[in-house]
């Protein structure tokens, strides 16, 4: 009897350590204190993110590393995310990481934890130089807007604003502006980084309107439930404007253009 009372008592408090061992495991990070990581990023936006013969290049870029430090890692690895699979990634484990102009969303927070946003920026619009008829976001009535898979920024033009324009389906921003330039769009509307990015490269092909309608709050997107890995970014990001970092990332990417920045502060963090 005494021998069968311990082989329960042993049975028992084996069950007890893997409940216990479970829940430190769901504890866990998927990046705080890991020494690689693996960073999702764009590959096709000059100043943000943008694949080139010596690496990936952009302030996502510098970002993504200053934090991984932060973070105790000693290997950054950078992979293409689209923003079709930028949630599928981090869902998957594809990345650990993903800085890509990913804006903090109400659409997107059931899939992925955001720590920041590491920078409030605005939607904009990009035409070719010699269009003057399209002054605001009003003007796209009736034009062809460009229409990229996985992002919300068409959305905020014809649904939040109730603009009727033309969309004309991509499959990203590079592509984008291959139509601008052949005349299949009229317009590209996004984050107003990503536009100045595009016409710094590409001389006086292209203007920015400069007719901001949104607020963009770029995040740092994290594996749905990974508060702790949260919190160490929101702590890497405070960081990362006290020691003045932000600002001279901010003026190494788009110090020759007009927008504008506050380096005082970062902009109000959570855990999503």
């Amino acid at each position: 009897m005494l021998v069968r009372k311990f082989g329960v008592a042993l049975a028992a408090l084996a069950a007890t350590s893997m409940v216990a061992s479970g829940c430190s495991a769901k504890k866990e990070s998927t990046v705080d204190g890991k020494k690689e990581l693996i960073v999702g990023v764009k590959a096709d936006q000059p100043g943000m993110g943008l694949n080139t013969p010596q690496g990936y290049q952009g302030i996502d870029i510098d970002v993504a590393n200053y934090i991984a430090k932060k973070l105790g890692a000693t290997k950054v690895t950078f992979k293409e995310a689209k923003s079709a699979n930028r949630e599928s990634f981090l869902a998957n484990g594809t990345v650990d990481m993903v800085v890509a102009t990913y804006s903090i969303t109400p659409e997107r927070l059931p899939k992925v934890t955001f720590g920041g946003p590491w920078v409030i920026t605005h939607q904009d619009i990009l035409v070719r130089a010699n269009d003057s008829a399209i002054k605001s976001v009003d003007d796209l009535k009736g034009k062809k807007l460009c229409q990229v898979s996985g992002s919300n920024s068409w959305k905020r033009v014809t649904e939040e604003k109730k603009v009727a324009a033309k969309l004309v389906p991509a499959q990203g921003y590079e592509d984008c502006i291959t139509k601008l330039k052949g005349g299949t769009v009229d317009a590209v509307s996004t984050d107003a980084t990503i536009l100045a990015g595009y016409a710094q490269r590409e001389g006086t092909a292209f203007k920015l309107v400069n007719a901001p309608f949104t607020d963009e709050k770029y995040g740092v997107g994290l594996k749905k439930g990974d508060k702790k890995g949260c919190e160490a970014v929101n702590k890497a990001i405070t960081d990362m404007y006290k020691d003045g970092t932000a600002k001279q990332l901010w003026d190494k990417w788009f110090g020759k253009t007009n927008l504008k920045f506050d380096a005082t502060q970062p902009p109000a963090q959570g855990c999503s």
